[in-house]
């Protein structure tokens, strides 16, 4: 199967599809690397710009982002055996008091098909879970969603707590949420603000220098 196709059954969120097409596309000599770089990345690329212009929906980009991971979850042996780098270690969550989890999720959905590999550790995540995370797996990004406004107050805490366990320096801070906004992200320090999940992708790369 061409790459053209994998491409196609991702964006329209056909993983059946893009299961089949990846299985062929590796029998017939692709390579791994290839299929995530030429049709997954771009097509996830892709929902994103179409999901900020609105010309898709939360439903949909869940539907591709499903799409993609039925086609990562054939690629990622072969991208392992072949060790294949990840663009960038990402560690996400649902702040604390906060039990929200499909932005969160489409967030990190969306990150790994551009590529990054994504440690979720779930929702109502304390901050000292968040400073944990930070140290045990040294990522890149640590990305926060809140989405109710008496949970917001969790992001601007945990933010504190990875400054007093020494390692916020080591990290980029990226948040979002429903109530969440540029200002506040700037009020309480963050790296990058996102508004939805296909501004996630593209805040994340622009703070990575990931092209």
């Amino acid at each position: 199967m061409s790459l053209e196709s994998i491409y196609e059954a991702v964006l329209t969120g056909n993983a059946k599809a893009a299961a089949a097409d990846t299985e062929s596309a590796l029998d017939a000599g692709t390579s791994a690397a290839d299929i995530l770089h030429n049709a997954c990345i771009p097509a996830m690329t892709e929902v994103g710009r179409l999901f900020e212009i609105g010309e898709k929906f939360v439903p949909e980009m869940l539907i591709a982002a499903r799409a993609m991971q039925a086609a990562l979850e054939i690629l990622r042996p072969e991208l392992v055996e072949a060790e294949v780098e990840a663009v960038g270690k990402v560690v996400i969550g649902t702040v604390a008091g906060d039990l929200h989890d499909i932005g969160k999720n489409l967030v990190g959905m969306m990150l790994e098909g551009a590529g990054f590999e994504i440690i979720d550790l779930g929702t109502d995540v304390k901050p000292a879970e968040f400073v944990a995370a930070v140290q045990e797996h040294e990522p890149d990004l640590v990305g926060m969603s809140a989405l109710l406004t008496t949970t917001m107050t969790s992001i601007s805490k945990t933010i504190d707590a990875l400054t007093e366990a020494g390692v916020r320096d080591q990290v980029k801070v990226i948040i979002g949420g429903a109530p969440v906004t540029q200002a506040f992200a700037d009020q309480v320090g963050a790296d990058g603000y996102a508004e939805g999940a296909g501004g996630a992708t593209r805040v994340a790369k622009a703070l990575l220098g990931v092209k």
